[in-house]
């Protein structure tokens, strides 16, 4: 039990005390808010940033877009976590967007439900692509932690759906961008968690913990993906982001993993010592979005 402690509590202490301070839902100047979904009495928002506007003419009809999912251990946690990845991507020319989630403090849900909400807001989003100037074939999703499994669980898993969700719209991302995800929730042959993910309750995700593992479901197609990873962490151990990286590579998918010497988890969140994790994850991110053509380099 006290590896199932440990797991969780590593993962409710993904944000850091700036974070955790802010009023829930907190409010971010500059964003728009809009519903994606109303769920059980819930009311669901994207917190969506727009690159600034230029002189040079009118802005693109269809930009590349980024929706982040905080993380938290599926628990608590704040959209705000992302505010400034947000920021910055939007300053490069993308859609950048912060998505809020149920979760077990405020909403008594479990992880199945997580994934139907981030599921929900990756296709609002397609869905809703020309009014908002994004290319549709261009949606990337990102997160930490929790947030992190749940932008690769809807590049990887079928079904756990929201009721009522238009299946004609594809709910899948076109890439990936995660921090120190929760990529194996069940045992992998040959790959020891000494008690991370193979002691993980079905009564706590709300199914058996396989079929909510990323790591598990991966096949030839999933979106091209950049992990990045503290080698010391404790909370979701390194070995998982090999792991899920040999078995992108294994069927062909593109997967880079950028190892932190010596970093924990949460390493790369704004407002983490001198940021200087934050601003060499942003810039490994942002050469990763220029590798798929999606941004301008910025050396010309």
């Amino acid at each position: 039990m006290k590896y199932i402690f440990g797991f969780y509590a590593g993962l409710l202490a993904l944000q850091s005390p700036v974070l955790a301070a802010l009023a829930y839902p907190p409010k971010m100047d500059g964003a728009r808010v809009e519903t994606y979904q109303q769920i059980g009495g819930v009311t669901l928002a994207l917190s969506i940033f727009e690159p600034p506007a230029t002189s040079a003419g009118p802005a693109p009809k269809q930009r590349p877009a980024i929706v982040f999912f905080f993380g938290g251990g599926w628990t608590n946690g704040s959209p705000a976590q992302f505010e400034q990845h947000c920021r910055a991507l939007a300053a490069r020319g993308m859609v950048a967007i912060t998505a809020d989630y149920r979760v077990a403090s405020r909403h008594k849900v479990k992880p199945i439900d997580c994934v139907a909400d981030a599921k929900a807001a990756v296709r609002w989003v397609r869905t809703h692509a020309v009014r908002l100037g994004i290319d549709p074939q261009r949606i990337a999703a990102g997160g930490g932690s929790a947030g992190g499994h749940l932008a690769a669980a809807i590049a990887t898993l079928a079904g756990f759906e929201s009721p009522g969700a238009n299946l004609s719209i594809s709910a899948v991302p076109n890439a990936l961008v995660l921090f120190n995800p929760a990529l194996v929730l069940a045992p992998l042959p040959g790959l020891s968690l000494n008690g991370f993910g193979d002691r993980v309750p079905a009564d706590r995700m709300g199914t058996d913990p396989k079929n909510l593992s990323p790591a598990h479901h991966v096949k030839k197609g999933t979106p091209a993906t950049i992990i990045f990873h503290g080698k010391a962490d404790t909370t979701v151990p390194y070995v998982t982001a090999e792991a899920f990286t040999a078995a992108m590579k294994a069927a062909g998918n593109r997967c880079e993993l950028v190892g932190a010497e010596g970093a924990k988890h949460g390493y790369f969140n704004y407002g983490r010592g001198d940021n200087a994790a934050y601003a060499a994850t942003l810039a490994a991110t942002d050469a990763f979005l220029v590798s798929l053509g999606w941004i301008e380099s910025r050396v010309k």
